[in-house]
């Protein structure tokens, strides 16, 4: 019998400790619907000291990386207020961070369907997320990372724009003035608008609702590269601007 409440404890305990721990599954193996189940507990904790949910966040939206996994679905995880970051990330609350660019839209009014999760849109914006693996060297099956609430740690984003397409916006990572990552807004599963419908759907499949004020992340269209110390991060998105944050 798989104790959800105890390996979602061994996972806070490694973020709030800032410690790498290896994959739940090398001792305990369960499956997806369980790993959503454990990563639902994760947040309870989380909520429990006083975080409050502010969005969705989506993983493995390219079809390379689902295919690199083995699964013909994107994976998501939930956002809280104590995540959104606007000022200088803190590198020492995390384990081995790595920042990845997003396309981020913003919830305007209650999503009762992922049919028409789009007319709910009330912005979108240029982002960016801090991954951190609470696992070691990075490395995770399926259900590792689900469980690990999909590697979220941190995000943020720029300013807010009225709703349009972005299907197909060059976007661009900068650290310290160097181009890192370089990619297209088409790279999340064609659309991130595609992207949007799935969080709704997930989201309202599990028993949530996105809620006004909440922020969906898209997805990245590069990969994340790793977050060094004291560093200059520009995140930018064709006719989006940017968003900048430091270390």
């Amino acid at each position: 019998m798989v104790d959800v409440n105890l390996l979602a404890k061994r996972l806070d305990d490694a973020a709030r400790g800032q410690q790498a721990i290896t994959q739940l599954t090398h001792d305990t193996p369960f499956d997806v619907p369980l790993a959503y189940a454990v990563q639902r507990a994760g947040i309870e904790r989380r909520r429990h000291r006083g975080e409050r949910l502010a969005g969705v966040k989506m993983g493995f939206t390219s079809r390379a990386k689902m295919a690199q996994m083995g699964i013909d679905d994107v994976i998501w995880g939930l956002l809280t207020d104590a995540m959104l970051t606007d000022g200088p990330v803190d590198m020492s609350r995390l384990i081995h961070p790595r920042v990845e660019p997003e396309i981020a839209y913003l919830i305007g009014r209650e999503v009762r369907s992922a049919a028409d999760v789009e007319t709910a849109v009330a912005g979108v914006a240029v982002g960016f997320e801090v991954l951190d693996s609470r696992y070691r060297d990075f490395k995770f099956t399926l259900p590792d990372v689900i469980a690990d609430n999909a590697s979220a740690a941190r995000f943020g984003f720029g300013a807010w724009h009225p709703p349009c397409d972005v299907s197909n916006r060059g976007m661009l990572l900068e650290i310290d003035g160097r181009p890192v990552e370089t990619g297209s807004s088409a790279a999340i599963l064609g659309d991130p608008a595609r992207s949007l419908r799935a969080a709704a759907r997930l989201a309202l499949g599990a028993g949530l609702t996105l809620e006004p004020g909440w922020v969906v992340l898209a997805g990245a269209p590069t990969a994340a590269v790793p977050l060094p110390k004291d560093a200059h991060v520009r995140i930018t998105a064709a006719g989006l601007g940017s968003v900048e944050v430091t270390t």
